[in-house]
């Protein structure tokens, strides 16, 4: 439920009355997002990304349901659902032993509340959807643009080339390892993390030729499968309608480290396996060439906004999350949301750097909330053995036999703290919160300086947002 300033007709919404130019620093998920979101309310965007082409590797990527409601909202179900599988359940097992612990059916009601789905897609194709609906917005996306550097408080941007850009709002979403996270921060590239992940797929013909793994396809309804171990986690889910297998591998960092654009020996990941069960022995070899990230360490960005109020960061550069995290993408399509949400107010210059910094105050407490879930996930899953490991296997065992799915309470009239946690991720709408923000605090700094508004607070009116 959202607040609005007026009824909004679907899928069409309020254009601003002063567009300016943004630059996007970054073509991956988020700044794809961003420049869809941003032309969306009637702003210039040019994105620039030093990759010449848009290949990426073959890995897959998950899309839960609060990024997969603001894609659907943006008129993009049908392409979505294109390219996509939908999931319906996860599967719990011990990597060493392949025990099953239980499993977990995601409620149809509650993704029906959510207004989302979850899915799995290729990275490959999600990026190309997204690029191709940039493009039909009237985004000026370049690609093999290198940037050399960005000059916050001359609001410009210069080339490899030579050439200098010139923008009104500067947005870094270039990740990590870019050049625009260097500017708010001394560390940018954080701290070595004790664990690798290796991202890569298994195609669904070698899958079905081994007696061991058919059951990724006999099993109803088909589901991901996430195996816990001593300093180890196996995920795997079926990805887009080819059914291939999306595999993430996570262990001991082995000195390998690469990015997601570039494959790695598959050395380190066949050792992670080596003490695993034979499905994911068998598994391993069948794979296509990982890719290899390590999922280092973060301090906190205390700020997001430079001091001259004209470069903001989104995405990876500004919050970075666990290698291969649920929310990875999600936390970059949001923040592209509600920053286009609060520039579709823009009437006046003096109004960006406002704007930029509740943008940060409404992000902040999300993506740290969504952080910490996603490390203690990591966390609770690589438990060594030991009596924590114990109590969390006999618990999963005890549901199990009970015939309880594997999140839900022991107590028929509660829901586990960890379900109501999931739910309350996958129901977040961001771009409800980003209108909710301009009904209760943007209307009334406007007031506050004078300006006249068009409409009185008693003519606000509650409207619920319906999904097309």
């Amino acid at each position: 439920m959202a607040l609005y300033s007026q009824p909004q007709q679907l899928n069409v919404p309020k254009q601003t009355s002063h567009p300016v130019d943004f630059v996007i620093v970054g073509a991956g998920l988020t700044g794809l997002s961003c420049a869809i979101a941003l032309r969306r309310v009637g702003h210039r965007v040019q994105v620039l990304d030093r990759s010449p082409t848009l290949h990426m590797t073959a890995g897959g990527a998950r899309v839960p349901p609060n990024m997969s409601k603001i894609l659907y909202h943006w008129g993009l179900e049908e392409e979505v659902r294109k390219i996509s599988f939908k999931s319906r359940a996860i599967h719990l097992l011990l990597c060493e032993s392949g025990e099953h612990l239980g499993k977990h059916h995601w409620d149809e009601e509650m993704l029906k509340e959510a207004r989302g789905d979850f899915v799995a897609v290729y990275q490959r194709d999600l990026r190309k959807l997204l690029y191709d609906t940039a493009i039909a917005k009237g985004a000026n996306v370049r690609l093999n643009t290198p940037v050399k550097s960005v000059d916050p408080d001359s609001r410009t941007v210069t080339l490899m080339s030579g050439e200098v850009i010139r923008a009104d709002i500067i947005v870094g979403a270039d990740g990590v390892n870019g050049v625009t996270r260097p500017l708010l921060t001394d560390e940018p590239h954080g701290q070595r993390g004790a664990l690798n992940m290796y991202c890569t797929t298994i195609p669904k013909e070698k899958i079905l030729e081994d007696d061991d793994l058919k059951f990724f396809y006999t099993q109803k309804p088909a589901a991901m499968y996430s195996w816990w171990g001593d300093g180890r986690i196996v995920l795997t889910y079926p990805i887009a309608k080819t059914h291939d297998i999306g595999m993430y591998v996570y262990g001991p960092w082995d000195g390998q480290e690469s990015t997601w654009d570039k494959t790695v020996s598959a050395r380190g990941m066949h050792e992670i396996l080596s003490n695993c069960e034979i499905r994911l022995r068998k598994l391993g070899r069948l794979a296509e060439p990982p890719t290899c990230v390590n999922s280092r360490e973060y301090a906190d960005l205390e700020e997001w906004v430079h001091e001259s109020g004209r470069l903001v960061l989104i995405g990876e550069a500004a919050h970075p999350l666990p290698a291969g995290a649920i929310h990875m993408g999600a936390m970059g399509v949001e923040d592209g949301a509600v920053l286009a949400k609060l520039f579709s107010h823009l009437r006046t210059d003096d109004q960006i750097g406002s704007f930029l910094w509740a943008f940060q105050d409404l992000r902040q407490p999300r993506c740290a909330a969504v952080s910490k879930k996603e490390t203690g996930d990591i966390h609770f899953m690589t438990f060594p053995p030991g009596e924590m490991q114990q109590y969390r296997d006999n618990a999963m065992r005890a549901k199990r036999d009970a015939g309880i799915d594997a999140l839900a309470s022991t107590n028929e009239h509660e829901e586990s703290p960890e379900w109501e946690e999931i739910k309350e991720m996958f129901a977040y709408d961001a771009e409800d919160e980003a209108d909710n923000w301009w009904v209760e605090w943007g209307l009334l700094r406007e007031r506050a300086r004078g300006v006249d508004t068009g409409f009185h607070m008693d003519e606000i009116v509650v409207a619920h947002e319906v999904s097309n």
